[in-house]
Parts: C-alpha cells; structure tokens; sequence
C-alpha cells in the first residue's frame, strides 16, 4: 500500500469512529443540557444527579443503534479485509 491508500484508509476509520460514536454523543449531550436546565431552574447543584439519566439514555441508545453500528463497522472491516488480501 502507498502512503495516499494508508492517509485514505485512516481517514475513513476517523469517519466510521464519528459514525458509530455520534448517536450516543448527541443522545448524551441533550440530556446533559437537559438536566443542567433543570438544575439551573431548580437551583438544586447535586452532581450525581446527572450520572444516572445520563447513563440510562446512553444504555438506551446503545440498545437501538446497535445494528447500524454493527453494520458500519462490518462495512469497515470488509473494506480493511479487502484491502489485506490485495496487498
């Protein structure tokens, strides 16, 4: 492989990294604003507060995205295979 072939293959795995990633970081971005919100209008400051939701909607998201980043990474992995096998 040639450097421009290593340079586009990585920059495809940085693609699927956000990919796979970016549901569950905007799921706990809104919920991390949500909470703040909430706290900030209650004037209630406990921390451990946001763990909790935070987590559950994570869990959540992870459980319904599943498939999508299963099928993105397979997709990925087929591209590397291919690219093994022809040297």
């Amino acid at each position: 492989m040639t450097g421009p072939e290593i340079l586009d293959l990585a920059r495809q795995a940085i693609y699927v990294m956000l990919e796979v990633s970016a549901p569950m970081m905007v799921v706990a971005l809104v919920v991390g604003l949500a909470i703040a919100l909430l706290q900030a209008l209650t004037q209630v400051q406990e921390m451990t507060l946001v763990f909790v939701p935070k987590i559950v909607a994570i869990f959540l998201t992870l459980l319904v995205a599943l498939p999508f980043m299963a099928q993105a990474l397979h997709g990925f992995m087929i591209l590397v295979s291919q690219k093994i096998v022809s040297g």
